[in-house]
């Protein structure tokens, strides 16, 4: 199962008015072998670093990336992210997201 975890303390960035409160966000992800996420998007600028193990990530009109521990991805809040899995069926993979989006805009958004 893939898990998704929020970081207490996060920051809130701008200058307080309603309309545009950024605010950045940490995820931790972990892959279990063989694991995937769903195609989506963020509506967000989004940085992942890979800590653990081996992910393979791609946007739609991008290539697909292998990564390793120590390397990073970029997705735009234009994205859509069509790939986003374990490279290993055998081994589990974790990695750190951070998001700046809009306050109140949900971290993850399904395409249809």
């Amino acid at each position: 199962m893939l898990t998704h975890r929020s970081f207490p303390g996060t920051r809130h960035l701008g200058d307080g008015t309603p309309r545009a409160r950024p605010e950045v966000m940490m995820l931790l992800v972990d892959y279990p072998p063989g694991g995937a996420d769903p195609v989506h998007r963020h509506d967000a600028h989004g940085f992942i670093y890979v800590l653990e193990g081996s992910i393979v990530m791609g946007v739609k009109g991008g290539k697909e990336v292998t990564l390793t521990p120590g390397q990073t991805f970029y997705e735009g809040p234009n994205d859509i992210h069509t790939v986003g899995r374990n490279a290993s069926t055998k081994k589990p993979a974790k990695f750190l997201v951070v998001l700046v989006k809009n306050r109140g805009v949900a971290p993850l958004l399904p395409v249809h």
